[in-house]
């Protein structure tokens, strides 16, 4: 089975940017305007040598209980529970807002192992843009840019770093040998 890696976050902060650059793709539309993703967008990615699905998810809006964005939320949550680790992206430009907060509040609750990613952090000192973002309590936050490819592959390393590898790229002399055995007609 291949990992499954999840991207999740308010809307506009670089998800399908993320998407298409693991993807090596411009299969999810990218627009300055939020509510272009709407529904769970999966791809395929190769890290290495291993085999990813990764799933781009419109912008999460907790606080929201009726209409599109309800629904949006609703795919969201969907996808998180597919999930082997779920890429939690922020907006390094914008800072840590209280919406930010009650989705790490949602995703913690899920059991899901949680990777906190701060985006559009080019140009700035990393250290300093992701400080903040340690309030979440999720784990310590990478900077990254989606769109300049910075931090991408620390992010992936962490995010892959407690799913055990894909079975499809395991020589088949190193499975593990498994025996059934019993009476006939059990």
């Amino acid at each position: 089975m291949k990992p499954t890696l999840v991207i999740v976050g308010r809307p506009n902060v670089g998800k399908s940017t993320l998407f298409n650059r693991l993807t090596r793709s411009r299969s999810a539309i990218v627009a300055d305007m939020p509510g272009v993703t709407r529904d769970r967008h999966y791809g395929h990615a190769i890290w290495g040598n291993r085999s990813l699905i990764i799933v781009d998810t419109g912008g999460f809006e907790p606080d929201v209980k009726t209409g599109l964005p309800h629904e949006t939320v609703k795919q969201t949550l969907l996808a998180v529970d597919e999930a082997d680790t779920v890429v939690f992206l922020l907006d390094g430009r914008q800072g840590l807002t209280s919406q930010d907060e009650i989705i790490a509040e949602q995703l913690r609750r899920t059991g899901r192992r949680i990777c906190v990613a701060v985006n559009k952090t080019e140009g700035m000192a990393s250290d300093a843009v992701v400080a903040e973002f340690h309030k979440l309590g999720l784990g310590n936050p990478i900077a990254i840019s989606s769109a300049h490819g910075d931090g991408v592959a620390d992010l992936v390393e962490l995010a892959l770093a407690h799913v055990p590898p894909d079975l499809d790229n395991i020589p088949e002399e190193t499975y593990p040998k498994i025996a059934i055995v019993g009476r006939p007609n059990v």
